[in-house]
């Protein structure tokens, strides 16, 4: 039977969380009418949440467990289910219930009427700090303004795609993932679904700063170049300052000035040119870390346990 809707949930640690995501994905897409799966990708979770996966996957053969050989990450999890999703229309949601999935059912409108894309945007966002809400913000709104591809704001992995988008991003095997950049690089018709995003039900979030600022990095430099345009234009900055004031330091000397005499005006401009010169050379390394990365042309992930493979699943995912 050909199956209309595919759920795609990462787990990592979210036991407390599992039965009640089970519950109520399953009272939403029954109340639709319509055939469906939800496949629950086991990002190496060490709390006992892979055999409930397995548990629920013996009491309905609608749950279907994807079961890595390890920690692969977040962005990687949601990759797997894309991968093993056999619906028409795949949808992504976290597995801490941040993410209502009564919200599903706004997103299948929306998909009805023929849009190929439906991202749920957040409105608000409960029990979080004002630190999060402000770096998620502030974040959102650079990555619109500095990469190639305008990212809808306040947007997360929350979405409903077509499988026609699904195939497509499948082919799209780069280790440094941004999904939901990804989902808006390809195209398509899509359109926004708001919705107000809950508190956790259960657990600790997995996306501490730490892991935030590797996303962000993740996105800037897989959807733009502007971090290495910047360090031009800082070079250039820096060589218009020195050619400026060499007529200015000439000037004084002539005059006497004791202005540029000693060593501090020296070592200031040392540290200053040799921090620039530093930086760039990072910007530079990550980028080049990504190009050694991708070289080496290793499987984006290893599951120890899988379903069957579906259609057009691409070799490089290491079954």
């Amino acid at each position: 039977m050909n199956t209309t809707y595919s759920i795609v949930a990462p787990i990592f640690n979210e036991i407390d969380n599992l039965l009640e995501l089970y519950r109520r994905v399953k009272e939403v897409l029954e109340s639709s009418g319509e055939t469906w799966e939800l496949l629950l990708v086991d990002d190496g979770s060490t709390d006992g949440s892979t055999e409930k996966i397995r548990e629920l996957a013996g009491a309905d053969e609608r749950v279907r467990p994807v079961i890595f050989a390890r920690n692969f990450g977040h962005q990687i999890a949601i990759t797997a289910g894309w991968d093993y999703a056999c619906g028409n229309a795949v949808i992504t949601i976290d597995s801490d219930l941040q993410d209502p999935p009564e919200v599903i059912l706004d997103l299948i409108e929306k998909w009805k009427e023929g849009y190929e894309v439906v991202y749920a945007v957040r409105t608000e966002r409960e029990g979080e700090s004002w630190f999060k809400l402000w770096t998620a913000s502030l974040f959102y709104r650079i990555i619109y303004r500095i990469t190639d591809v305008k990212i809808p704001l306040d947007t997360g992995d929350f979405r409903l795609m077509d499988r026609k988008v699904v195939d497509v991003i499948k082919t799209m095997r780069e280790r440094h993932r941004f999904p939901r950049g990804m989902s808006a690089w390809v195209g398509f018709k899509q359109i926004g679904v708001k919705y107000k995003r809950a508190a956790r039900v259960a657990g600790e979030t997995k996306y501490p700063f730490r892991k935030m600022l590797r996303l962000a990095l993740n996105a800037v430099t897989s959807f733009s170049y502007f971090p290495l345009q910047v360090a031009t234009y800082i070079g250039f900055v820096a060589a218009g300052i020195a050619i400026l004031a060499i007529p200015v330091v000439i000037y004084m000397r002539i005059t006497g000035s004791q202005a540029f005499f000693g060593q501090a005006t020296t070592l200031i401009a040392v540290l200053f040119l040799g921090g620039v010169q530093l930086i760039s050379l990072g910007i530079l390394g990550e980028y080049i870390g990504r190009l050694y990365d991708e070289a080496k042309g290793r499987p984006l992930y290893i599951v120890s346990e899988a379903p069957d493979v579906p259609r057009q699943l691409p070799v490089s995912s290491s079954q």
